[in-house]
């Protein structure tokens, strides 16, 4: 799988407000994975083609409100929850909070508010999966999010979902890093001591003080160099018998 963006479905019975909502999400750059007006179409819709995020009206008509909509949802996978709400009775609200959404936005929506409300609702996925520790450097807009299996990084003011498996290597620039994916690049503002702490190391291994390689991708090893997609990378020998012995048992 290549790297694409955060997949959003959109769960509002005004076809107005949702289209608007659509146009936002689309300008911020995510990727919108339907449209739907009714609790249980949105149920069946999450089945068939899982989102990274649902962003819910709390009080939809019909037989599901937003509340039990997200109930449902959340018996088959556990995905994030934005609710979304112009007024919301003391009762209903409470009924919300105990599905542990990851944010609420009122409306009428704003650029803004939805931007933050994605980031914040990946950083807090991030931190679920413990790969924060407590001595790391502090987070920056720039700091990846690392799931179990995908990255999401800034990348031209959006926030892009890369897939572990896809990355090729990561190559050390000063105090920056450039993260080579099949057929795409993404440079960040992290060192790559701190990206070596966020990745997977059982995946990834430090190769030489200007690379980590993706273990899987590694096409040849030689003396000096190791050979990924066509590209050289120096291999140091300090890291070269560590190297031979994950190969083996990967």
């Amino acid at each position: 799988m290549m790297n694409e963006n955060v997949k959003i479905l959109i769960v509002e019975d005004d076809m107005i407000i949702a289209a608007k909502i659509s146009m936002q999400l689309t300008k911020l750059g995510y990727e919108v994975t339907g449209i739907v007006s009714r609790g249980e179409e949105a149920v069946r819709h999450a089945v068939d083609n899982i989102p990274d995020i649902v962003l819910l009206d709390i009080n939809l008509k019909g037989k599901l409100d937003g509340v039990e909509t997200a109930t449902q949802m959340q018996l088959t996978a556990n995905i994030p929850i934005i609710y979304v709400t112009a007024n919301t009775d003391e009762g209903t609200f409470n009924r919300a909070k105990a599905t542990r959404p990851h944010a609420f936005i009122g409306k009428p929506i704003n650029n803004l508010d939805l931007q933050r409300a994605i980031e914040l609702t990946i950083s807090r996925l991030a931190e679920q999966h413990h790969v924060s520790s407590e001595t790391e450097e502090p987070t920056t807009s720039e700091t990846p999010f690392v799931l179990s299996d995908r990255i999401f990084v800034r990348n031209g003011g959006r926030m892009i979902k890369i897939f572990i498996a896809d990355i090729l290597y990561i190559e050390a620039d000063r105090n920056y890093c450039q993260i080579f994916a099949k057929n795409q690049k993404y440079t960040l503002a992290i060192t790559l001591k701190n990206m070596e702490e966020k990745l997977p190391a059982a995946e990834f291994l430090r190769i030489h003080r200007s690379f980590i390689a993706n273990i899987s991708q590694i096409d040849e090893v030689s003396e000096h160099h190791v050979l990924i997609s066509g590209q050289q990378l120096s291999l140091s020998n300090a890291y070269r018998e560590e190297l031979l012995k994950r190969i083996q048992t990967f």
